[in-house]
């Protein structure tokens, strides 16, 4: 069985830089996430595919292993040999497991898949924790100003009914014949050996009699778990934050993994930031331009501030807002008003002439 490429995974060749590995893993996660492919398994089994594809390739050094290893073939093993489990070692494998003594480890899971390559020999692997990754996207104000907001994440945690064994109330377990109770088979080839979880016992090294009727012998179910998010002021689209043991509930003694936020600031209808300053642009029309008048603008915060145009305004013309801005380390920023005029598209005749003769008596050239 043999572990699929990650950069085809992500459909990016292994020049990729991370920008691109990661611009690939939001557009994908996008479509396979199960949110968006309810009670589709084969959605949600892509979906964290290419989470782990992601999780490995995006950090430096894990990409670093990985492609030392996928340099081996490590992942396109051809011909491989006989499960460890079935009383040898694969073709071409050393007493120790592979080459110099040593044993690629387990390739598998959503957690740090190489937290430790060399040196395992035929020892069965520790679940490592197991982290998620959540895409959200906040309102401009909520991210400039700070505050919360909530997130419903589809998460995997031990069946409440067999306590993640997988198997039936009052059923006899025994030990996997597969792998010998190890909950890995190792395939040998090329003068090294690759762990793999146990097809047979799903990796849990036993098997029962009669599997759990509610999470049919996987030990485990998926819900849904809501959580509220604290957003930081000025956050900017890109932010990570990390929440300790908010992500996968851990395995087989495994501590819970880690929940990490990647914000994306949605644009707003009426604000633009520049540093520690809000832009926004405010409507008037010909006869405010000329004449004069007073707006009310709306800050940030939800304020009216009354602005004093003066007559003769041109179309453009920007405005200072004092204090209204964006607030770091005791600097607070100013709100920048730029004036559009509005001009009327019609005009009846005798607007028109009214026009001419302000325009003559103005010196205007029309």
């Amino acid at each position: 069985m043999a572990q699929r490429d990650f950069y085809q995974v992500l459909g990016v060749p292994d020049t990729a830089t991370t920008a691109e590995i990661k611009k690939s893993y939001r557009r994908l996660a996008k479509k396979y996430h199960p949110d968006a492919n309810p009670n589709d398994t084969s959605a949600s089994d892509r979906f964290k595919e290419i989470s782990e594809a992601h999780a490995t390739l995006s950090d430096t050094e894990k990409r670093k292993k990985y492609d030392q290893m996928r340099r081996l073939g490590a992942f396109e093993p051809r011909g491989a040999g006989r499960a460890a489990g079935q009383g040898g070692r694969g073709a071409g494998a050393s007493p120790g497991g592979g080459p110099e003594g040593f044993e690629f480890g387990d390739l598998g899971g959503l957690g740090d898949i190489f937290s430790s390559i060399f040196g395992r020999g035929g020892r069965r692997e520790e679940p490592a924790p197991q982290h998620l990754e959540a895409h959200v996207e906040i309102p401009f104000r909520v991210a400039m100003l700070g505050g919360k907001v909530p997130l419903t994440l589809p998460v995997t945690e031990a069946c409440a009914t067999c306590r993640g064994s997988g198997a039936a109330p009052g059923a006899r377990v025994t030990t996997c014949e597969e792998c010998k109770g190890r909950g890995t088979i190792s395939f040998g080839q090329g003068g090294f050996a690759v762990n793999r979880p146990c097809p047979a016992c799903r990796g849990k090294g036993t098997i029962p009699s009669e599997r759990c009727p509610t999470c049919a012998g996987a030990g485990e179910t998926r819900i849904e778990r809501r959580v509220m998010i604290a957003v930081p002021p000025l956050t900017e689209t890109g932010a990570k934050v990390r929440l300790r043991g908010q992500g996968q509930p851990g395995q087989a003694g495994a501590p819970a993994g880690d929940l990490i936020i990647v914000f994306t600031v949605e644009p707003d209808r009426f604000f633009q930031r520049d540093g520690l300053d809000l832009t926004c642009e405010v409507p008037v029309n010909l006869a405010q331009a000329l004449l004069g008048t007073r707006l009310r603008v709306r800050t940030l915060d939800g304020k009216k501030i009354v602005l004093k145009v003066p007559p003769g305004t041109q179309p453009g013309r920007k405005f200072r807002i004092k204090g209204q801005g964006l607030e770091r380390g005791g600097r607070r920023g100013d709100q920048i008003v730029a004036v559009k005029v509005e001009l009327p598209e019609r005009l009846t005749p005798e607007q028109l002439e009214l026009a001419r003769q302000l325009a003559e008596s103005a010196g205007l050239k029309y």
